[in-house]
């Protein structure tokens, strides 16, 4: 697998520092980069160093000058500089960026900034289907699920592989239902089609229907944002919608305690824009134990009899799903034994990891 002497050096290619905010494109680049311990792996970090996520002990650091450590438009302008520079020194470089308003420009650019060496662009996710069309594939592309590597074959991406993300389930393990009020949990993003709406009405249909539980919307906010003031008219949306129990919260830093206390993951987003395309924090459920109730989309097919699905903004159907699970502790063990065994058969970390292997190998021939 060598290309000399030395390991293989591969430029992890993220819009935003490894030790700053998370994200899917920065998730899924640490992940590869803890998979495959016999890279040398260039990446990105926040200048000046900062409190919070520690940086990967491994690898060598490229600095970025990154005050909060997010995905600011002069973060990810300098993040394409600099991988412009060190791609340079790199034998393979792999990105980690989502098809956005302005991914069509940089892919056009990309025998300038990247050269003639090999790259791997997984997509975490593609924010509008337009701009498939304004987009070339910057080298082997990799999907997160079956029905977006169709999307990316039928906008003419050539070689599309299929690597689903992984969890590490020694981090995540299963756990037994909480006692007491049912907690019923939304995280996602504060997008207008982020599904906090449809969560809100499902949860108010459920509690039509004498259900009692408790509602957490988690949702972190995008660039540009007023978070609170969204998060105020979510507020004042679940008080007229009759939901007396509810917690809006922003970004979680302890995600495993937040599912910990959950009874079920309720994440019914009309569409997948800006977030990945198989989103962790449902994958995260799922393998603590935490029954997902989701929208009826095509990637998340995947999820077979493990998950239950409605049609996506159908807001009645997803909380008479709701309220049935919530009376029903049987299909709830049921349930949560299924999307335990379902992250454990796909998307554990010894498969990420040797299709990883198997598509460096491949590309450093």
């Amino acid at each position: 697998m060598t290309v000399s002497a030395r390991p293989p050096r591969v430029l992890l290619l993220t819009g935003s520092p490894l030790d700053g905010a998370d994200g899917s494109d920065v998730g899924l680049a640490r992940d590869v980069l803890r998979a495959l311990p016999d890279m040398e792996f260039l990446w990105f970090c926040q200048w000046p160093a900062r409190r919070g996520r520690p940086p990967p002990p491994v690898g060598r650091a490229v600095r970025l000058w990154s005050p909060g450590g997010t995905q600011q438009i002069p973060v990810r302008l300098q993040a394409a500089l600099a991988g412009a520079v060190a791609a340079r020194r790199a034998d393979l470089v792999h990105a980690f960026v989502s098809i956005g308003h302005a991914f069509p420009a940089y892919s056009w650019l990309r025998p300038l900034m990247l050269g003639a060496r090999p790259v791997v662009h997984t997509v975490p996710g593609v924010m509008e289907a337009r701009l498939l069309a304004r987009t070339r594939p910057l080298g082997t592309t990799v999907a997160l699920s079956e029905s977006m590597a169709r999307r990316l074959r039928a906008a003419n991406f050539g070689d599309v592989r299929v690597i689903p993300p992984m969890i590490r389930l020694s981090e995540w393990p299963f756990l037994p239902r909480p006692g007491g009020v049912p907690t019923v949990l939304f995280a996602g993003h504060l997008d207008a089609q982020g599904g906090a709406l449809t969560a809100l009405e499902a949860a108010a249909e459920a509690a039509r229907s004498g259900v009692v539980f408790r509602l957490v919307l988690a949702m972190g906010g995008r660039p540009g944002q007023n978070t609170g003031a969204l998060r105020r008219e979510l507020r004042e949306r679940a008080g007229a919608g009759g939901l007396t129990d509810v917690e809006v919260r922003g970004y979680v830093d302890d995600m495993q305690a937040l599912l910990a206390s959950a009874h079920v993951l309720l994440f019914p987003p009309p569409v997948i824009g800006g977030t990945a395309d198989i989103p962790l924090t449902v994958l995260r459920a799922l393998a603590t134990g935490r029954p997902a109730i989701l929208s009826d989309l095509p990637q998340f097919a995947d999820f077979g009899d493990a998950v239950l699905r409605a049609p996506a903004g159908d807001a009645r159907r997803t909380g008479q799903q709701l309220a049935w699970l919530l009376e029903q502790p049987r299909v709830w063990d049921m349930l949560a034994e299924r999307g335990r065994a379902t992250v454990e058969e796909s998307f554990g970390p010894e498969r990420f990891a040797a299709q990883y292997e198997a598509l460096y190998r491949e590309l450093l021939a």
